[in-house]
C-alpha cells in the first residue's frame, strides 16, 4: 500500500504539535506520567510569582509552581505547587514567598515539627515575605529590621484603634464608661452593706454566730439527755425488731376472715341466728302472739266469772265468748308462717 505525501504531512504535522504541547507544559513545569505531590497556598500577594517558580527547602528545589488562579476580586490568590521530590512536609509547614531582586520569586517552605504529614491536594500554611528591602536589612542590620517591625505593628495596630474609635463606638465607649462609674457606686454601697454585715459587735452575721453558739453550747449542756432518749429509742427499735409482727398480722388476718363468715352467716337464712335476724316468721309470730294474748286479756277483763268463780252458790257466768280483739289490739293481726311440705 503506497502512503501518499499527504498523509506524511498530516501524520508529521499531529506529531510535531504533541511535541510543541509536551514541551510547553514541561517548560511549565507540569510533568506527565509522574507520581509528584500537589499542595495549595493560599496568599493575598504572590510578588510577581509566576509558574514554573522553585519550591524550595533548606535551599534545595523540591518542586515549581504548577498553576496561580484567583477570583474576580482578588482578595485571595491560590497557587498550586507541584513536589517532585519524595519528601514528607509536616502540617505545621510554612509557604513563604521569596523575591528575588535579579532573579524570579520562588516558594521556600520552612519546615514544622508535627508528627503528620501534608498529603495530595492538601493546603500548606502561607506567609507573606516582607519583600527585597526587608532581606537586606535583616542581614544588613538586624536591630533595626527588628525596629522597623515594631513600628508597623504600632502603626498597624494605631490604625485599628482608629478605626475602631467612630463616633458611634466613642458614644458606646462613654455609655460604658459612665456605666462602669455606676457599677463602682453599687460595687462601693454593696462594701458598706457587706461591711455592717461583718461587723463583729453589732453585724447580723455576728448575733447569728452567737445564737449558734448558744445552741451548740445546749446540745453539749445536754449531751447526757441526748444519749439516753437515742439509747431508749435504739432499745424500743430492737424490741419492736424482735417482735413476731409476720405471726400477729396472720393471726389477725385468720380472725378477719372468720369475722366476715360469721357476718355473711348473719346475712344470709342459714343458722338460727341468722334465720332470726333476716326471717321475719318470728317477729309476726311474736306479733301474732301478742294479739291472741291481749284477746285473753280482754276476755278475762270483760268475762271475769268465767275464768275465777267465788260465788258461793257456783253460779258461772253466761255469755258468749270474744272471738276478736278489742279496737286497741286490732293493729297487730294475727300471722301463722306457713310451712312447706
Amino acid at each position: 500500500m503506497k502512503i501518499t505525501n499527504e498523509t506524511k504531512v498530516g501524520f508529521i504535522t499531529i506529531i510535531a504539535l504533541a511535541l510543541l504541547i509536551l514541551g510547553f507544559n514541561f517548560l511549565k513545569g507540569k510533568k506527565l506520567w509522574s507520581n509528584d505531590t500537589t499542595i495549595t497556598g493560599k496568599y493575598s500577594n504572590v510578588q510577581g510569582l509566576q509558574t514554573s517558580n522553585p519550591i524550595v527547602i533548606n535551599g534545595l528545589q523540591v518542586g515549581t509552581v504548577y498553576k496561580i488562579s484567583t477570583d474576580k476580586n482578588m482578595r485571595e490568590i491560590i497557587v498550586d505547587m507541584t513536589i517532585t521530590k519524595d519528601i514528607n512536609i509536616p502540617k505545621n509547614s510554612v509557604a513563604v514567598i521569596k523575591s528575588n531582586p535579579i532573579g524570579t520569586p520562588s516558594i521556600e517552605i520552612k519546615l514544622g515539627d508535627a508528627k503528620e504529614f501534608l498529603k495530595d491536594k492538601e493546603t500548606i500554611l502561607t506567609e507573606t515575605s516582607g519583600g527585597v528591602f526587608d532581606e537586606v536589612l535583616k542581614k544588613v542590620d538586624p536591630v533595626l529590621y527588628e525596629v522597623r517591625k515594631a513600628v508597623s505593628s504600632v502603626d498597624t495596630l494605631l490604625g485599628n484603634f482608629n478605626s475602631i474609635l467612630d463616633p458611634n463606638a466613642k458614644n458606646n465607649i462613654a455609655a460604658t464608661i459612665a456605666n462602669l462609674n455606676k457599677v463602682t457606686e453599687a460595687m462601693v454601697s454593696s462594701t458598706a452593706s457587706l461591711n455592717s454585715l461583718l461587723n463583729t459587735q453589732t453585724g447580723a452575721l455576728a448575733k447569728s454566730l452567737n445564737n449558734v453558739s448558744a445552741i451548740t453550747g445546749n446540745f453539749a449542756a445536754n449531751n447526757e439527755k441526748i444519749t439516753s432518749v437515742i439509747s431508749n429509742l435504739d432499745k424500743t427499735t430492737t424490741k419492736f425488731a424482735d417482735l413476731n409482727l409476720k405471726k400477729t398480722l396472720d393471726t389477725l388476718d385468720v380472725a378477719i376472715n372468720n369475722l366476715k363468715g360469721m357476718m355473711s352467716k348473719f346475712n344470709s337464712n342459714d343458722g338460727t341466728l341468722g334465720r332470726l335476724i333476716n326471717d321475719p316468721t318470728l317477729y309476726k309470730n311474736l306479733a301474732s302472739t301478742g294479739n291472741k294474748l291481749n284477746l285473753l286479756l280482754d276476755d278475762i277483763r270483760v268475762n271475769p266469772k268465767r275464768y275465777v268463780s267465788i260465788s258461793v252458790f257456783g253460779k258461772k257466768q253466761s255469755g258468749s265468748v270474744l272471738q276478736t280483739p278489742l279496737p286497741d289490739t286490732l293493729n297487730s293481726p294475727y300471722y301463722v308462717e306457713k310451712v312447706k311440705p
